[in-house]
């Protein structure tokens, strides 16, 4: 089934994220495809068209999956999209860390796991399931003092954070090869994949950070609908043709 998007008045856009693409990278982008289609079918070609454009959600740079861009009045309703259940699968690294807890920096400290076993490893993962208090990576987008953590960190600065409510309610272990250990994880709003990362090393007695992140779902949608970039781009064509532009969700 297709029909038109009304961007002004507001649309749901699901996207696949790139790797090494910031979610605000994805949304600058989507507005700019956005805003040349709209000036291609405007009726005064000259004017300049105004849209609003925000995602659901941040997914760090190294993470890819689905991000939930909103359009138009639909910029309201993201509040509502980001605190929906979220689902990734991804991979640790056991028996090192990094600073900011992902491949962002290279390893700081390294840690024996000889002494970790499967049994270890699916136990342990049990621990982390409910409702807990988690500490958000330094890393991060967290506001400390009305500044964002990240850039604290960057400047050298040290800055503490304090732990937050979340829940976990699946983190199942999907496959174990010494030392990566792959997982999928459905959690609440809020919870940070690279901290899990770091606490379950922990845990064992040992370290861990994360290696691959990707986010598969947040409610009920799904990346399995979601759209590249290009893809989005190359449909998008059909707003200047009078052809309608199948909504993500809908493909």
């Amino acid at each position: 089934m297709e029909r038109s998007f009304d961007f002004q008045k507001g649309a749901v856009l699901l996207i696949n994220k790139p790797y090494h693409w910031t979610s605000f990278d994805a949304v600058n982008k989507i507005k700019g495809i956005v805003r040349r289609k709209l000036k291609e079918t405007a009726v005064n070609p000259d004017e300049k068209p105004k849209i609003k454009v925000g995602h659901a959600g941040t997914l760090d740079p190294l993470a890819t999956g689905l991000l939930i861009i909103c359009t138009g009045k639909e910029t309201k309703n993201i509040d509502s999209y980001q605190a929906q259940e979220k689902e990734y699968t991804g991979t640790f690294i056991l028996g090192s860390t990094t600073p900011c807890f992902d491949l962002e920096k290279g390893i700081d400290f390294h840690f024996p796991f000889d002494h970790i076993t499967k049994q270890l490893i699916t136990e342990t993962a049990k621990q982390f399931t409910g409702i807990q208090e988690q500490v958000p990576p330094i890393f991060s987008a967290v506001k400390i003092g009305g500044k964002r953590a990240y850039k604290l960190a960057r400047a050298g600065q040290e800055a503490a954070i304090s732990s937050r409510q979340i829940t976990i309610s699946v983190f199942e272990i999907t496959h174990i090869a010494m030392p990566e250990v792959s997982f999928r994880v459905v959690c609440s709003k809020g919870t940070y994949i690279r901290s899990l990362a770091r606490d379950f090393g922990l845990a064992m007695g040992s370290g861990a950070h994360l290696s691959a992140l990707c986010r598969t779902r947040i409610g009920t949608y799904s990346l399995n609908d979601a759209l590249s970039i290009e893809r989005f781009e190359e449909l998008c064509t059909g707003l200047a043709t009078g052809n309608p532009l199948s909504s993500p969700e809908e493909m």
